[in-house]
Formats: C-alpha cells, structure tokens, sequence
C-alpha cells in the first residue's frame, strides 16, 4: 500500500508548479501505475518533506481496508479465513469496497429503503436475511438496474428465467422490477437451489454461476460445497463479494465511510395502494386523476414501462400511489 501511495504522491509534486500547492497537487492526481525508470526520475526531483506531507494527506482521506477478520457468519454459519488462499480473497474483496467510493457510498444509501421492503419477504419465506446482500452484488441495490446481458431489477433475473418463476414480462409490465414480486420470485428459486444443495454460500454461488454449473464442479470434483471448488474467477469472486458485503454494511466506519442518519435513503410509505383489474389507457391520465405526477407514479411502479396498462387477460395489478 505504500508504495502505491509513494507513486502517487511522487505524481502530484511533479505536477505541481513552484506556485502550486499540496492540495491544488491532490487535485490534479490520476491513479496510474508508471514505469520504474519514470518512478527514480520523479523521486530525484522532489524534496522529501513535499512527499511526506502528501502521503499523510492521503492517508486521512483514504484510510486503509479492514484487516480480514477470523471469520464471518453468512446464514448462521461461521466462513473461516484460514488459509492463504481464503484470507487473500476475502482480502481482495474488502479493498474493492473500500476504494470503489462512488458505487459503495450509493449502496449504503440505498440499504435502507431496499432492505426495508425486502427483508420482511425474506424472513416470511424462511430465506435467511443474509441473502439480501447478493442483491448489492447482483445490482448495487439499483431496483432500476439492468445489465448489458439482459438481467434486470434488484436480483437481475434474466427474462427466462422470471417467466419461470412466475414473473410477468409484457409490452406494458416487466415484473422484475416490482421489488416485491421479483422478491418472492428470488426466494422460490433460492429456496430451490437450497433444496439441491443445502449450504446457503453453494447456493450463492450457484444464483451467480447457476445450478447446473455449480454441480457438475461439486461432482466433478468431489466436494460438497462451493468454498472448496475451483471456480471460475466471477464465481470465485462472487461467494467472498457477499461475505465482504455483509462486513461492509454491518460496518462501514471500517471502510472508511461516515454516514449519518440522514444520509440514508429513506423508505416512505405509499399513502395508498390501488388494486386494479382492467384496462388502463392513459397512465398519465390515471396519475393526475390520483393526485400525482406520471413521473412519480412510474418511480413508485417501476414495473409499469409503458404509457398504459393494456391488461387483456384482466388480471389484478396493484398499483403504488405515492405520498405527495
């Protein structure tokens, strides 16, 4: 870490002008690796005391990742790091969090307002709570994600998928991002898998690599779960995102990160919740008759993509009016 930190501190005082100063030099910085030769010629031209001031800099605004703890407990049982290849990758997994600012600081803010509606659904499907962070590895908690693949919501199901486990995808709907039915839909699959294999980071895994994958590997190799498979490098990665995930959001002073309250999402309660059974042919007609805009209804029901709800089959939607 250091020596990352000595190249970039070497960096900002060869930029700087005899006018400019530290700071105005933090300002200017680009994380780059350079070459050796460039490394010597910069560190010739510098004065020590520049360098130490910047360092010390750094550090206040970038503290270091979380040493990898002896283990942590994802679904009620202990994942111990005791070995080089464990505590290496679970190292790996703490840093990303915490230097990747922008995407971990938008998953904290986040975290209340998803989990409030998810975890309730969790716990009602007997899904252990635990689960819930394969949502900031699948989506970053965006229920509006959708990835170059074709995966959407907050627990990116493909399209064949959600059709499978009871997801509507229409011209007008796409179920995968009504937080609560793409919810239960995640639990019957995860509930699923866990049936197969019952070892919750397995099935972890295999929500990342899918099933037939992950089984053909544990038979294949002749193991019984998915933390002592030679895996592919996403899936590798995937099981110790969610286990860094989980120290991450339990404690993010850790990483570095000083939240407040206030800094946190909020979930608000709908102030009412319409069940409809028939055609809607104008959305933005049916907002401003419910007393709101078009544009807050569609960010209450994501799930409605369209302008109208055609509903041939009359079938019973509901329908979020936002508090105003």
């Amino acid at each position: 870490m250091d020596k990352i930190l000595l190249t970039i501190a070497l960096f900002m005082v060869n930029l700087c002008s005899p006018a400019r100063s530290v700071d105005q030099a933090q300002d200017s910085v680009r994380m780059q690796e350079f070459p050796d030769s460039l490394k010597e010629a910069i560190k010739a031209e510098i004065r020590q005391e520049i360098v130490d001031e910047v360092l010390d800099q750094i550090r206040m605004d970038h503290p270091e990742a979380p040493r990898v703890p002896e283990s942590v407990t994802f679904a009620g049982k202990p994942v111990r790091f005791d070995t080089d290849d464990l505590y290496e990758r679970m190292d790996r997994e703490l840093i990303a969090f915490t230097y990747m600012h922008s995407n971990s600081t938008l998953m904290l803010k986040r975290s209340e307002r998803i989990f409030a509606q998810v975890v309730p659904i969790l716990k009602a499907n007997e899904i252990p709570e635990d689960l819930k962070y394969l949502m900031a590895i699948e989506s970053n908690l965006d229920p509006k994600a959708l990835s170059s693949a074709g995966a959407a919501g907050l627990w990116q199901f493909m399209k064949a998928s959600a059709i499978q486990y009871g997801l509507e995808i229409s011209t007008d709907v796409d179920e995968r991002y009504n937080i609560v039915k793409e919810t239960e839909a995640a639990c019957k699959y995860l509930k699923d898998i866990y049936r197969k294999y019952p070892d919750w980071m397995t099935v972890a895994a295999c929500y990342n690599a899918g099933p037939g994958g992950v089984g053909r590997r544990l038979e294949s190799q002749k193991q019984t779960t998915s933390m002592t498979l030679y895996l592919p490098e996403e899936t590798s990665r995937y099981m110790f995102r969610i286990l860094a995930a989980k120290v991450f959001f339990e404690n993010p002073a850790e990483f570095g990160y000083q939240l407040t309250e206030e800094d946190y999402y909020p979930y608000r309660q709908p102030e009412k919740t319409l069940t409809v059974d028939y055609e809607i042919p104008s959305l933005v007609d049916f907002a401003i008759e419910n007393g709101v805009t078009y544009r807050d209804l569609r960010k209450a029901n994501l799930w409605l993509v369209g302008t109208r709800l055609s509903n041939p089959s009359k079938k019973t939607y509901k329908i979020i009016i936002p508090a105003r």
